[in-house]
Order: structure tokens, then sequence, then C-alpha cells
């Protein structure tokens, strides 16, 4: 199959990669996929708090992360941006047996306590990732964002569940987030809430799936799933459509998680 995608052409192919997005980006697939969480809600910092958080545990078995993203919500009243504005130390007990994988307690509070102090202090979410605009592909904005989540008091550990692509990472959870929040079209997955960012600036977040697939369809040939690969595969998905490249994530993720390519 490798070798089907390396003769055809341009135009082809570029056809072939159209057809699979909208084979994807339908309604439908909110029902499997970790988006359906924000999903649930119509308030702008209710859907922006529940993505981020959802997106932060997003890794491992999907069945599993739409369990634990529903428990988050539940311990929070299903009312995230209300429990992060308004809670009290005695309400953040409820926290105390949350675990996702290596994301515990510990991790989840520190979450909900940083949260407040960029939507007290820093003018919220879409604020703080708009701020540079001469970033072309959000590295120094996810850089900064980190700075601004642990500017208050926290134990070490919890850095470790944000990524730094100034330090290697494809940061690709975040980077699925802001998909979610920025992308804009007519299908009605992602929610295209925030208009401070251009969808041009977006990365197609990087995963084992999405790696393997791309090197298939020769998208991508760094074989290490880092920024440096990430920025490959940006320069690939851009020339194809530099307005959406991100489009394309569901290409990518439909071939290999639905069609084991």
């Amino acid at each position: 199959m490798t070798v089907q995608f390396i003769i055809m052409d341009k135009q082809d192919f570029k056809e072939f990669l159209d057809e699979k997005v909208l084979e994807y980006n339908q309604p439908k697939f909110i029902e499997s996929d970790p988006i359906q969480i924000p999903h649930q809600f119509s308030l702008k910092e209710d859907i922006e708090i529940s993505g981020f958080l959802t997106s932060t545990i997003a890794w491992g078995n999907r069945k599993m992360i739409i369990r634990n993203a529903n428990k988050m919500m539940e311990l929070m009243g299903d009312s995230p941006y209300d429990f992060v504005m308004h809670h009290t130390e005695k309400d953040l007990k409820v926290f105390e047996s949350f675990v996702h994988r290596t994301f515990n307690s510990i991790d989840s509070i520190h979450f909900i306590k940083s949260l407040k102090n960029i939507y007290k202090n820093h003018g919220g979410l879409e604020f703080v990732f708009s701020q540079f605009k001469n970033d072309d592909n959000n590295k120094q904005t996810i850089h900064q964002f980190k700075k601004v989540f642990f500017e208050i008091p926290h134990q070490q550990r919890t850095q470790k569940h944000v990524a730094d692509p100034m330090k290697g990472s494809a940061s690709k959870r975040i980077n699925m987030f802001l998909r979610w929040m920025v992308r804009n079209d007519t299908m009605g997955v992602d929610f295209g809430i925030w208009k401070q960012i251009p969808m041009s600036k977006l990365s197609c977040p990087l995963d084992i799936h999405s790696g393997n697939v791309a090197r298939k369809l020769n998208l991508l040939t760094r074989k290490q799933n880092d920024w440096k690969a990430q920025e490959e595969l940006d320069f690939s998905l851009r020339k194809l459509d530099p307005i959406d490249p991100t489009k394309y994530d569901f290409a990518l993720f439909g071939l290999g998680i639905f069609e084991k390519f």
C-alpha cells in the first residue's frame, strides 16, 4: 500500500486525504472520542475548562479517558467553570481519590487552582494562548502557557503533565486541545470558539498512531515523535492546505485507528 501512495500524484493524494477528512470529520465521530466531554456544555468557559482537563488525561485507552474525564466533571458538579472559580479547600477534597494513570489528586487539584489563577488574573485560557501573534506554530505560545500555568505554588511532579515544545515535546495533547477550540468549520466536531488564533497556526496532534500513518504516507520521515517531527508534519500538511492543515488529523486518525492502516 505504501508503494501505491509513492506513485500517486499530488492531486490524487490530496483528494484521497480530503475524502478521509470528510469521512471522519462527522458528528458520529464525537460518540467515541474524548471531545464528547466538552460537547456536554454550552458556556464558553465550561467548554474550555472541560476540554483542557479532558485533553490533559487523553492518553491510553479511549474508553478509560472518557470515563475518567466524565468523573472529573461529576466531581465539579458538572459546572467546571463555576467550580474552578468558587471552590474552597474543602471542595477540593472530592479529588483526593481521583487518578488517571500517573495523573493523580495532587495534579488535578493544582490544575483546578491554576485554572482559577488563569481566569482570575490572566484573562482566561483563550487570552493566555493568544499572546504571541507572530508565533507561526504555537511553539512559543505553549512554552509561555506552561510558565503561567505553574507560576503558583505546585509540586514538581505535576509539571510533567503540561508539555513544553522548547524541551522537544511534540505537545500532542495541547495541540489537540487547541484544535478543538480553534478549528472552525460546519461539521460540528471541533468548536471554533476561539477567534484570536488562526487555524493556519495549528499543529496536527502527533502520537504513535498519527505518526505511523504519516510515515506510511510519506508525510513524515523523522522516526521520533518529538517537536522536530511535529514541525516536519506541519510543513507537509500545510502544503496540502495552508489555511486548515489540522483537518488532516481526522484522516490520519481514522486511517490509523479505524482502518488499521
